[in-house]
């Protein structure tokens, strides 16, 4: 057998055991990033990528996978549903006395469900190889890594319009992992798009963050305002926001490809502690000590006590007029951070005119 036969075989291996760790789908691809380095390069000059600074630190990093892994030749990038059960939730999103949390964060974190995975399948890969000397590394959203271009480059999806990975057959509920590897593994062909005319995601997005097909500015994006931006949230944005506590996913359920999304069989995406029902007013009253034990092993528990009481304190603001609301707002005043207190009485100010 030659070594083109040997790569390939061994390629096909890693798809059958990537299926049987609980992945959806496993692509390949090659290293080369450069097409999509001028487009990255404009977006950063322009500051779309608001107080993300790490963004533009690190982005010769990204574009040249050999920086994090010296002689990568391939990536193993794959795909993990996480829609967690079959709801109404535009229902939810409408129902102003509930919290809405991003759909993507309701079970348990993902960045050590896919990492354990991915290490799993590395493991598995040493043992087949034994006698084939090469390094790997893992990654999840957790370094400097083009995730959607990879996947892209690796047939499992397109890039939509909203700037998410699009798969033909699965939607966009699911999160992206990637291995990279020194080994010379058969990469996939490259799958078209087919987003067509379509501008949904664009026409429903609640702060006008798509500012363009394919692109986003994070200074107006509802998820990077309540997870990833830590100061005051600017009044034109905090009305928009409505109820939506932690994330948004407006974009995702107006997306006509998310009809075929799949139900995740990750029982650690599973809903915990009902958060996909939590009113505004009991999400309020959550003392830091539960907040703590409630969000173990949450993506939640990152962002922080005040800025959960910070996101919700706007939300309560967006709610139904009410002497209850306004009530559980006031009890949080005397002990509380400056940064909250503002939003507070921004909200209480809501409420009473």
């Amino acid at each position: 057998m030659n070594d083109k036969l040997i790569w390939k075989s061994i390629t096909e291996k890693i798809k059958v055991w990537g299926h049987d760790l609980g992945f959806d789908e496993i692509g390949i691809s090659d290293i080369n990033l450069n097409q999509t380095k001028k487009s990255y390069h404009e977006w950063i000059k322009a500051g779309f990528q608001g107080e993300m600074h790490y963004l533009k630190k690190h982005q010769d990093i990204k574009f040249n996978p050999t920086h994090l892994l010296p002689k990568t030749l391939t990536v193993i990038s794959v795909r993990l549903n996480y829609f967690p059960q079959k709801e109404n939730t535009l229902g939810i999103l409408q129902d102003k006395n509930k919290a809405y949390i991003s759909r993507y964060t309701l079970g348990r974190d993902y960045h050590k469900v896919i990492r354990g995975k991915l290490k799993k399948l590395t493991q598995r890969l040493k043992e087949e190889i034994k006698d084939i000397s090469f390094d790997s590394r893992v990654f999840t959203d957790s370094a400097p890594v083009l995730e959607v271009e990879l996947a892209e480059k690796a047939g499992l999806g397109w890039r939509g319009k909203h700037t998410l990975l699009l798969n033909k057959e699965n939607g966009s509920w699911f999160f992206l992992g990637e291995i990279y590897t020194t080994l010379p593994l058969v990469v996939d062909k490259k799958k078209s798009t087919h987003c067509g005319t379509c501008s949904a995601c664009i026409d429903i997005c609640p702060t006008k963050a798509i500012i363009a097909p394919y692109k986003l500015d994070a200074n107006k994006c509802i998820s990077y305002l309540t997870i990833e931006f830590k100061g005051s949230i600017p009044i034109e944005y905090r009305k928009p926001i409505g109820n939506r506590i932690y994330g948004c996913d407006d974009c995702q359920l107006v997306c006509p490809w998310n009809k075929y999304g799949k139900i995740t069989k990750e029982k650690d995406f599973v809903t915990r502690h009902n958060l996909n029902d939590l009113s505004l007013i009991d999400s309020f009253k959550i003392s830091e000590k539960e907040f703590k034990k409630i969000f173990n092993g949450s993506a939640i528990l990152r962002i922080g006590y005040n800025q959960w009481l910070r996101n919700i304190a706007v939300s309560l603001g967006n709610a139904p007029k009410s002497d209850k609301v306004i009530k559980v707002l006031e009890s949080r005043l005397k002990d509380t951070t400056q940064l909250v207190k503002e939003h507070i009485l921004w909200a209480i100010n809501q409420q009473q005119n």
